[in-house]
Formats: C-alpha cells, structure tokens, sequence
C-alpha cells in the first residue's frame, strides 16, 4: 500500500439519536448528535465505519430499558465499545452535544424555561483508562466598564453612589463555554455549570421578557458590569469553590465571547488550566 501513514481519527460525525439520561430523580430526554472516531494504522487502508454505527444504536437502544447517567458516561460506554469492535485501533473518542432545557426564575419571580446546550467527551488509549469531559454551553448578558466608567466621568454622576441608577453603557451578548474534564470514576453535574456560567455574567438572559423584566435584567447587569475577562476569571473562582473534591489533574477549560455591539468584532478570553494550578493560583 502506499502513503501508509497512520491516522489520528477517523469515524462518522453528526449521528443523531435520542436518549434518556437518569440523573438524581429526574428522567430527561435529549436529541444529541453524535461524533465518533478511533485511529487507524498504517497498515490499514480504511476504517469500519458500519461498526461506529452499530455501537452507538446498541448502546442507545439499552438506554430505552435502563436509561444513561449522563451523556459522559453513554460517551465512554460508546468509546469501550469502540475499541472491542476495532482490535486494529489504540484511540477511541467520542463527542455528544445536545440541547438542554431548564426552569429559571426571572427577576419579577416569573418562572422561565430557557436553552442551554450540553457537551460531552470520552476519549481512551488502550490500556490506559478512559478520561470523560462534561461541559456546558450558555448565553448571557455583559455590560461594559470601560465605557461605563467613560461615561460617568463626561457626565460627572458615580455608580458607586447609594440608591443611584448606574451609569449608561453599552451592552454584548456573551457566550461561554466551560467544560471539565476528569478521570471515569469521578462525576460532575451540568447543572451545576450552568449555574456557575449564569453567576459569572453581568446578567442571565431570558427567553421571553415583559417591560419590567427588561428594564430589570438591563439595570442588573448595568450594575455588575464585567470584562470578557472578568467572565473567565469569575468562572474558573466559582469552578474552584464548587468541586473541592475533583483531582488536581482535571482540566479545566473556560471560553467567553462577547459579541460586541458597538465594534464590528467581538471580544474573547479563555483559560486552559487543570484545577491544580488554579488551586495553587489561589493560595
């Protein structure tokens, strides 16, 4: 054969499938898309990608009796499979997104069902464990200080004065994904992201909003206005209180944007770090 190179992923993309994940006393129904691939030897022309297709149904199909923890751990029963199925591969990965729908409580106390999206990972070498990522992916709401600050100086008011309007700024729409990544034996609720990705914008942003709940979520957020940065370093703080008893060797990956409403580009900050690091950061 020639060009006998060895390849680092090969599979199938895009597999959609449903599956019903069991997690505490709540049953939850997620459509996923699916991406699966394992490395091919030199000595090997193609890869069999029927079988990546017959895992993930097996798999899913068994979830319809006996429903799934979680989307990390139907990726890392697909990823074991995928290596019993492909004797020639020493890698296997496997990628999960999916949409993700909880209950959330508008400033006024009106309840809200809002989107977020959910992402997954297993990856394995054979012979060497599995390692499994959950993260999550959430929209909201910054203010910016910059122009904040520039503002109040022009016009001589101060946000720091008692019972007063914040200063005016211009507003982004903010993105942020943050993911951990962590050895199989350990678990991490999605939930619990979500809550501390919404905790570190300036506001959460809600799908359906009266008048009052609009001048609210923009008072709010004009009243913790935040950096790109700020974002990131607020997460990965949060992150840090809230799972104590993760290894120090999970990785931790926090990515904001900002969709910039008064420049043509946007902003964006991200830290790739392990929670290690950011412990000893922080002593």
């Amino acid at each position: 054969m020639t060009n006998g190179f060895k390849l680092t992923r090969v599979g199938v993309t895009g597999v959609k499938k449903p599956v019903r994940v069991h997690r505490g006393s709540k049953d939850t129904c997620l459509n996923c898309d699916i991406d699966v691939f394992v490395d091919l030897p030199s000595t090997q022309r193609g890869s069999h990608l029927s079988r990546n297709l017959e895992v993930i149904t097996e798999i899913v199909e068994q979830g319809v009796s006996q429903p799934i923890k979680g989307l990390e751990v139907l990726a890392a029963d697909v990823c074991r499979k995928l290596l019993e199925r492909h004797d020639y591969a020493t890698y296997a990965e496997v990628q999960i997104t999916a949409d993700y729908f909880l209950e959330r409580t508008l400033p006024t106390g009106r309840k809200s069902i809002e989107s977020f999206k959910l992402k997954a990972k297993a990856s394995s070498v054979r012979g060497n464990g599995m390692s499994k990522m959950i993260g999550v992916r959430v929209v909201g709401m910054t203010a910016c200080p910059c122009a904040m600050e520039t503002v109040d100086e022009m016009q001589g008011t101060t946000v720091k004065q008692q019972g007063c309007l914040p200063t005016i700024s211009h507003n982004q729409r903010n993105i942020t994904t943050a993911m951990l990544e962590v050895p199989e034996e350990f678990d991490v609720e999605a939930d619990d992201l979500i809550e501390i990705v919404e905790s570190s914008f300036s506001s959460p942003t809600f799908e359906i909003l009266k008048r009052a709940e609009e001048a609210r979520v923009v008072i709010n957020a004009h009243q913790n206005p935040k950096f790109v940065e700020d974002v990131v370093r607020d997460n990965l703080s949060r992150i840090l209180k809230r799972f104590p008893n993760l290894p120090d060797d999970t990785i931790v990956t926090v990515r904001s944007e900002s969709e910039e409403s008064i420049h043509k580009h946007n902003a964006m900050a991200e830290r790739v770090t392990t929670l290690g690091e950011l412990r000893r950061d922080s002593e």
